[in-house]
């Protein structure tokens, strides 16, 4: 017996009748335009009347290089409520990058933003794609906003909750990125989570700095269902950011670790100029608890970290009752989990483990991934006997809260000892003259791996390698001395904003293959 009594909405249904509720209310702020629900909802109608136009429909992907503005998640909404899946490439990606995806996803859609110029030009030229939209005027493509406005069509949602959505790809830090599939069922419990699991303000005023197109985009849907407004901008500059939160009254934010660092290396800014913050939300890598207890101290107590993945969005949460400078040791966990969220740390042999003891994070939730793009082995590898397997190595407290050791793949094995990276980046990431630091395994005749440390010294500030090889050794012992240095400007990052290791591996480990082969 059929039950479609039962399904829930899909996520363009779920968006488009928080549009209709809240009318002439504010939301989104681009600089000094203000765009109202009403605006944005007929916008989607036009959109998808636009694209039907061009061809658009049911099956289609829709790839999309944009920036952060309005029109482009618009577009996104009304190819989802067409029954078509999107994908996004990501704004920092290489030319490559946006090939390799294209190519993987299938996608017989692209839509570009014209911000980006000759780069969304060479793409425009080179992607061997049916049909090709612009987000405004340029010169090439169909300029998909002028379009829009000679039709005239009420949004439509005719997806249905299994349809594919999205899909989402890896940042690729431990390896080729994977394309992760997920359906309208999926992305709408998402949603959900973040509104049943997140103090957001009561009326949310949302400052996007991070790309929507990726993780910062989790937190738009639930805004808007809350009737909110989301604020813009295109990328974090300090100065900038500080006076929109000043002038708009934003409430809310979410940066990743390196963003919040940028922010705190730039002393133009008091606590009073960020006092309507409420919460600041961050994720997509490791925080440096030192430098977390000075964003505490210079912003106060509105942080809550977010732990997660593209495979599964959001798992653990800290929320800001537990960044407490009285119990300094939270500062270095993931939280608790999701209220939706089953975790369970398993062991080598696939049982759980107990409290204080390290395994494999393994979850369930009901926005986690159906599988990935195409590759039904990996899948098959990554989804077993119940759960998802995160190829994250961590541990619970006797209160559940959970502890992020390492990737599994980032560990080093020294002499017969495992050593995780991170834990050595903590304990030098508290050093007074350090700046950032990145640790990884590197070939060694005599040890099989040793660790080696990448370190950035602050401004005006300097240490003898010998001094820090002291730091770590009175700290975590001599098995975690780094057995080389190297001391760099900067620390690559990936587009998502976490440290590049395989980029920082790679001249090493591709240098054994090359002895090997």
């Amino acid at each position: 017996m059929s039950k479609e009594w039962q399904n829930g909405p899909t996520h363009a249904g779920f968006v488009l009748r928080a549009l209709e509720r809240y009318g002439d209310s504010t939301a989104f702020i681009t600089g000094e335009a203000v765009i109202s629900y009403r605006a944005v909802r007929d916008l989607i109608g036009r959109i998808q009347a636009a694209m039907v136009r061009a061809g658009v429909g049911r099956g289609d992907i829709v790839a999309g290089l944009a920036s952060n503005r309005f029109e482009a998640w618009c577009a996104g909404v009304a190819c989802q409520g067409l029954g078509a899946a999107s994908t996004s490439l990501h704004p920092l990606g290489s030319h490559r990058d946006h090939l390799d995806q294209i190519a993987d996803s299938g996608a017989t859609v692209l839509l570009l933003d014209p911000i980006f110029g000759d780069i969304a030009g060479q793409l425009h030229a080179e992607a061997p794609i049916r049909t090709k939209l612009v987000l405004g005027p340029s010169s090439f493509g169909v300029d998909l906003i002028e379009e829009a406005k000679n039709s005239s069509f009420s949004p439509k949602d005719l997806s249905s909750p299994d349809d594919l959505a999205i899909i989402n790809y890896t940042g690729g830090t431990t390896g080729h990125p994977k394309g992760v599939k997920r359906s309208h069922r999926e992305l709408l419990a998402g949603s959900i989570a973040v509104l049943a699991n997140f103090q957001l303000p009561k009326l949310p005023v949302y400052l996007a700095a991070a790309p929507i197109s990726h993780a910062a985009g989790l937190f738009v849907a639930p805004v808007i269902a809350r009737g909110g407004a989301i604020n813009l901008m295109q990328g974090l500059d300090p100065d900038t950011f500080v006076r929109r939160v000043r002038a708009s009254g934003a409430n809310m934010t979410m940066l990743v670790p390196s963003m919040i660092y940028t922010l705190l290396d730039q002393k133009g800014w008091s606590r009073a100029d960020l006092r309507s913050l409420e919460l600041l939300l961050y994720g997509a890598s490791p925080i440096a608890p030192s430098r977390l207890e000075e964003a505490l101290d210079r912003i106060g107590p509105v942080f809550c970290q977010l732990y997660g993945q593209t495979e599964c969005y959001l798992i653990s949460s800290l929320q800001s009752v537990d960044h407490r400078r009285s119990r300094p040791e939270l500062l270095t966990s993931a939280g608790h989990p999701l209220q939706d969220c089953e975790v369970c740390v398993l062991d080598a042999d696939g049982l759980k483990a107990k409290p204080g003891t390290s395994g494999e994070i393994c979850v369930r939730a009901p926005y986690a991934m159906q599988g990935y793009w195409n590759q039904p082995e990996l899948t098959a590898a990554t989804i077993k006997n119940g759960w998802l397997y995160t190829g994250d190595i961590g541990w619970q407290d006797d209160e559940g809260r959970l502890f992020i050791v390492d990737r599994k793949k980032e560990m080093v094995i020294s002499g017969g000892f495992n050593l995780y990276p991170s834990e050595l980046e903590s304990v030098l990431s508290a050093h007074p003259a350090i700046a950032g630091v990145a640790a990884i395994g590197v070939p060694d005749s005599r040890w099989g791996e040793a660790i080696k440390a990448y370190v950035v010294f602050r401004p005006g500030r300097n240490a003898s390698l010998e001094d820090l090889a002291g730091w770590v050794r009175s700290r975590k012992g001599p098995i975690y001395v780094p057995k080389s240095f190297e001391v760099v400007d900067l620390l690559p990052l990936t587009p998502l904003g976490k440290v590049d290791k395989k980029l920082l591996r790679a001249p090493w480990w591709s240098a054994v293959d090359r002895q090997i082969s």
